[in-house]
């Protein structure tokens, strides 16, 4: 805990005060509002805001495997022995749908004294926006900018992670378009997913300046300055390898009923290096023009994707492990194997999901700028390291 006596923190205590006041009337799921004693003396705080990808959608998962029953060798965490609870790794989310999981990156990367995960999946940028300017309730929570008001005042927020716009650009509907294709249509979904991602791009990254700014608006109401804490955007890892690096054949299928990647590999290469890539440096240029620190997550997950050559499923000789086992989870829809949610398909998994808290850690530590996270291969996620950009 911060030395409340100094002068610094003795004014900021007086604005959060004040800040209380005008977050009593907010209603946040799961949290108590603190009495203006509390608030003073608050534990030091990380917070995350936004989408799936970074509530923790699909931390169920370590390793994929496609056996349909018992604990899928050893890859489903929600088995109890003699059945499935997903709570056990999402919590009372699970029954809405925000998929907070136990192993969400600002849980594993233990930056403050607690870890507050307001994001949702499913959120786009218009759920981060405070209700008052034009934001809007997902799954029965107050859009996470309100939330996050009752969350400074009660802590001392010293991080807040912010991954948004994917839902904005529509990713679900580019992934499930691109597996049709491949599934039913036998056509490719490149140009015309590109198409929409261009037409979507504008108003998705004019969505997240604006997210930004709703966040540091709520903050300084709150009585933080600017420099009181961090305030970190991030891009989006790629889920699947280009066809370089496929562990199954184009043809036949393979990708679809046993690695669950069905993609023709002009999408697979499209999707890992061109539109991952525009979806990043997009986040980037929103990132400096607001001032704010990003971490480039476009290849984090490198030789880790679904169906990678530098992987393998899981089996009953063959036990899920951080170091051999895929850090994403596969397409469910259309698979031999009926596992889970199918919105879970495509996100990173458990094992992802620490390297990306790693990588956030790693982050933190810095002094500033702008950096990439990568993985050693053959290691687990003690393995991440940054790039400076």
């Amino acid at each position: 805990m911060l030395d409340r006596l100094c002068t610094t923190e003795g004014s900021r205590t007086a604005r959060r005060l004040a800040a209380v006041l005008s977050a009593a009337a907010l209603a946040v799921p799961l949290l108590t509002l603190a009495t203006p004693a509390e608030a003073a003396t608050g534990p030091t705080a990380s917070v995350s805001l936004g989408d799936s990808y970074i509530s923790g959608e699909a931390g169920r998962w370590q390793g994929s495997s496609d056996t349909t029953g018992g604990s899928r060798d050893g890859t489903d965490r929600a088995w109890t022995g003699s059945g499935y609870d997903a709570t056990r790794v999402y919590g009372s989310t699970f029954a809405s749908g925000c998929d907070r999981s136990d192993s969400a990156e600002i849980r594993t990367a233990r930056i403050a004294q607690t870890q507050i995960n307001l994001a949702c999946s499913g959120a786009t940028t218009a759920n981060i926006f405070r209700a008052a300017n034009g934001g809007q309730s997902l799954k029965g929570e107050a859009p996470q900018a309100d939330q996050l008001a009752t969350v400074a005042a009660q802590n001392n927020v010293k991080l807040i992670t912010l991954s948004i716009g994917g839902n904005d650009l529509g990713f679900a509907d580019v992934i499930t378009t691109c597996a049709e294709d491949y599934l039913i249509w036998g056509s490719s979904c490149r140009d015309d997913e590109q198409s929409a991602i261009d037409s979507a791009m504008p108003d998705a990254m004019a969505g997240v300046a604006k997210s930004i700014d709703e966040i540091r608006a709520v903050m300084s109401a709150a009585g933080y300055a600017q420099g009181d804490y961090r305030l970190v955007l991030q891009s989006y890892p790629s889920p699947i390898p280009r066809s370089s690096e496929m562990r199954y054949p184009e043809s036949g299928w393979t990708r679809a009923n046993t690695g669950g990647c069905p993609f023709w590999d002009t999408d697979a290469d499209w999707a890992r290096d061109s539109m991952t890539a525009q979806v990043s440096s997009a986040l980037a240029r929103v990132a400096a023009d607001k001032g704010v620190q990003f971490l480039d997550l476009r290849d984090t997950l490198q030789g880790r994707e679904v169906c990678s050559t530098s992987t393998s499923l899981a089996s009953p000789s063959h036990k899920p492990s951080a170091t051999t086992s895929e850090w994403a989870r596969f397409v469910d829809a259309g698979l031999s194997a009926s596992q889970g949610t199918t919105q879970e398909s495509m996100h990173p998994n458990y094992y992802g999901q620490l390297a990306l808290g790693r990588c956030l850690a790693l982050l933190y530590a810095t002094s500033g700028g702008n950096y990439a996270c990568g993985n050693t291969a053959g290691r687990d996620a003690s393995g991440m390291y940054l790039t400076a950009e």
